[in-house]
């Protein structure tokens, strides 16, 4: 505070200090973790962190992935056109892949981050579209807000309609090489 001269900046200073407690992650298993330093980013940077996750998690299985040439998937991955959605694991204990939309796209993965362990669910645009309002809830309220769902997922117990996979990475790769016929490298 020694750096700051005006005294209405210095008050509003203090307030600012005051509250930032109320902001900062109260878990202290993500200061040592992996994948703590995404929490720091931006909200807009999240999602491309969580694309490039995936993207290099399914190429070092040996999936050929390469970017979508539209905004309408975030990755083709052995000719499957993929939407990808990542999420950190919130305090309530839940993964929340928001933003889900019904776009040109044959597949979504699920990514989500606890501070040392990680899940990913495969759904098909089928699966999307029967949990549509239902198993996936508007994200937005209103008539208006009827194009954008999320999925949220507690992991140890997952919606009966995502099972038989349980969130685990090796389960994933074994359905997404089911759905692509791609036998990649476990």
């Amino acid at each position: 505070m020694d750096q700051i001269h005006d005294e209405e900046v210095r008050a509003l200073a203090a307030i600012a200090t005051s509250i930032r407690e109320d902001y900062l992650d109260d878990d202290p298993a993500w200061l040592t973790s992996p994948f703590g330093w995404i929490k720091t980013r931006p909200s807009r940077q999240v999602g491309t962190i969580g694309e490039k996750l995936v993207a290099g998690w399914l190429a070092a299985k040996g999936f050929n992935v390469i970017r979508s040439p539209d905004s309408d998937a975030d990755r083709i991955v052995e000719n499957k056109r993929v939407e990808i959605k990542f999420s950190t694991l919130w305090r309530s204990g839940t993964y929340k892949f928001q933003q889900l939309r019904d776009q040109n796209y044959d597949l979504a993965i699920c990514l989500g981050v606890s501070p040392f362990d990680a899940h990913a669910w495969i759904l098909t645009k089928d699966q999307i579209r029967q949990q549509w309002g239902t198993g996936l809830p508007f994200q937005h309220g209103g008539s208006v807000g009827r194009d954008t769902v999320w999925l949220t997922i507690r992991p140890n117990q997952p919606q009966s309609w995502l099972i038989p996979t349980t969130g685990r990475l090796r389960d994933a790769v074994t359905e997404l090489s089911k759905i692509t016929g791609y036998t990649p490298t476990l």
